[in-house]
């Protein structure tokens, strides 16, 4: 059973414990859609002033619409095209604090103003992203940024 926590210290203090709680939550479970649904799920209760948070997994060569919360969002993303694919092309985390200024956005919602994506890297293949959206434009700090990446580190132990 999942217990919402009050995370305490540091940003970076806040995700060790969230990655810790990541792991316990998904811990002998081997089902990757289900993995993935419960880790934008906690994320989504974990983030402030966040406006959609999922994933895109790699089929065919192109981003496809894995489990996520927020507002209905693009189904594809080819590979090299907006903040997603050029994460994935890439293979490095981006964040954008003005994704209206990124040239090649993909507008999914509107609301959106700042973006964080993290590459999911299994066996040295990039086999989909973390995406993170919000509402305010730089959001998403360096300490976000490490974070997440720790957070995506324990993730893919799991899927």
């Amino acid at each position: 059973m999942f217990t919402k926590i009050n995370y305490e210290g540091s940003v970076l203090d806040q995700y060790n414990t969230l990655s810790k709680q990541l792991a316990a939550l998904l811990d002998g479970e081997t089902n990757k859609i289900a993995n993935l649904s419960n880790a934008s799920a906690l994320l989504n209760q974990f983030l402030d002033n966040i406006n959609w948070v999922g994933f895109y997994l790699m089929q065919n060569g192109e981003l496809v619409l894995g489990p996520f919360q927020g507002l209905p969002a693009c189904v594809r993303i080819p590979v090299g095209r907006g903040v997603c694919g050029t994460a994935v092309s890439k293979n490095e985390t981006i964040v954008v604090e003005d994704v209206h200024a990124f040239p090649g956005h993909i507008a999914c919602d509107s609301a959106s103003n700042s973006e964080i994506v993290i590459p999911l890297t299994k066996d040295d293949e990039v086999i989909g992203v973390l995406d993170i959206d919000s509402p305010i434009k730089g959001r998403f700090s360096s300490e976000d940024q490490k974070g997440l990446e720790l957070f995506v580190e324990t993730l893919i132990k799991y899927i």
